[in-house]
């Protein structure tokens, strides 16, 4: 078989083994991006540049491998090993990639005086989380949780928070055990620190086109919406109604 040939049945190999992983991975960021990282946390979060670079990684070697190792003359069997081998490492490799992912997964949205601040997996003890409510734990098969803080028990709390914070350690939205349900008087709480939302359209007239297509989704008048900034990996504006619910996000600086 000459050379020609050989390229020319690898390269299709290639293709479709190409196909196949472009299906899978439109299955992982299925999982990824509507349950751990929904809008905007995956860009507010970094998810989509982390699961980007260790899918397109995946994607492209492993049918480069085949392209480089199939041949039509080998024995059936010693081509089923070699293939079936270069599936085991693509697999091995994208359920690493995906673990990575999940590992670094936002869990909390946590509203702290003039802002909401984006709470990663890594920023958190798990025996922390164990001690919560169950309604404040994480959920597998749901993003992150907006949550409130409670206020310091007392002046002994919140010098033990200010002593830690200020070495370095951890501030309030690190800390579990001040995580309280963002509802209610939680809520209206937010509303303190929050600036009407023409404030920052003003400031970032690019977005008004995504601030009006919300508005006409929840079928609010944008007038009344207030936002505080929302910290991340990138910057963020939470958009709240009168009653501190969360309406939607806009991309920009809120500060």
């Amino acid at each position: 078989m000459s050379l020609a040939n050989r390229l020319h049945i690898a390269l299709r190999a290639a293709g479709i083994h190409f196909l196949f992983s472009l299906g899978v991975a439109l299955l992982s960021a299925l999982l990824v991006f509507g349950l751990w990282y929904p809008f905007p946390y995956r860009e507010l979060s970094g998810g989509r540049e982390l699961f980007l670079l260790v899918t397109s990684v995946d994607v492209v070697c492993g049918p480069l491998l085949t392209l480089v190792m199939f041949s039509p003359t080998k024995p059936r069997a010693e081509l089923l090993r070699d293939l079936g081998l270069v599936v085991l490492i693509q697999l091995t490799a994208l359920g690493y990639g995906v673990w990575t992912v999940w590992m670094a997964r936002p869990l909390y949205l946590v509203q702290e005086v003039d802002r909401f601040r984006v709470i990663a997996a890594p920023d958190i003890e798990v025996q922390d989380l164990l001690k919560l409510p169950v309604e404040l734990q994480p959920r597998l098969l749901s993003g992150p949780m907006t949550v409130g803080i409670r206020p310091p028990k007392d002046a002994q709390e919140r010098l033990t928070v200010l002593r830690e914070s200020v070495a370095g350690g951890r501030d309030y939205s690190q800390r579990p055990d001040f995580y309280v349900p963002y509802t209610g008087e939680v809520a209206l709480r937010a509303l303190k620190r929050a600036k009407p939302l023409a404030v920052f359209l003003a400031k970032r007239p690019d977005q008004t086109e995504a601030a009006n297509a919300l508005a006409h989704d929840k079928k609010a008048d944008m007038q009344q919406w207030l936002y505080l900034p929302a910290v991340g990996r990138q910057d963020w504006v939470a958009i709240l109604d009168q009653q501190g619910a969360i309406q939607g996000f806009l991309k920009g600086d809120g500060f």
